[in-house]
């Protein structure tokens, strides 16, 4: 379902999906992946195993990436090239989040797209226009097949837009 509301001006419109397996939420990425520009910075929010790569790699398919992305354990962003320029930031190990400023992540992605992990890392340093995909899992983690629920945020115009094409489509699947 979605919902709109507007909170001191930050989500203006936000969506929620659940997905039961890894494949679906791949799928998922890639529903999102196929509606991307240039320009476009999706920001993915969970904890660890919570589905954030698996959902960098829908993206990734999307895009008509042909290597699978992946999260580099000592590397901060990787490049991956297909329909856009994909740059893929892990902030897991970002030891501070002046470091972020300093990879210029806004100048790199602005022709391709930028996705990053754990955002949380360096907030005031991510573009503040961005789609956040906050992913939870639905159960304790004990249970993999309970699934998880995708909450994705807009911040700014484009977004809200990215949101209404996804809601339509996913509308119109359902009623197949």
């Amino acid at each position: 379902g979605s919902s709109c509301r507007l909170r001191a001006g930050t989500i203006s419109r936000s969506l929620e999906f659940a997905t039961k397996t890894p494949s679906e939420t791949r799928r998922l990425g890639a529903r999102i992946g196929r509606l991307l520009e240039a320009g476009d910075v999706l920001l993915f929010q969970g904890e660890l195993g919570s589905g954030k790569t698996v959902l960098a790699q829908g993206v990734g398919e999307g895009l008509a990436v042909r290597e699978p992305v992946k999260s580099s354990s000592f590397v901060l962003v990787n490049e991956y090239h297909g329909r856009l320029t994909v740059q893929h930031a892990d902030l897991y190990r970002l030891e501070e989040a002046a470091q972020v400023f300093d990879l210029g992540l806004e100048e790199i992605a602005a022709p391709g797209v930028l996705i990053v992990e754990w955002p949380e890392r360096a907030w005031d340093e991510l573009p503040p226009e961005h789609l956040l995909i906050r992913i939870v899992e639905n159960a304790d983690g004990a249970e993999a097949r309970a699934g998880r629920t995708l909450t994705l945020e807009a911040r700014g115009s484009r977004y809200e837009e990215l949101i209404e094409q996804l809601d339509r489509r996913s509308k119109r699947a359902a009623r197949v």
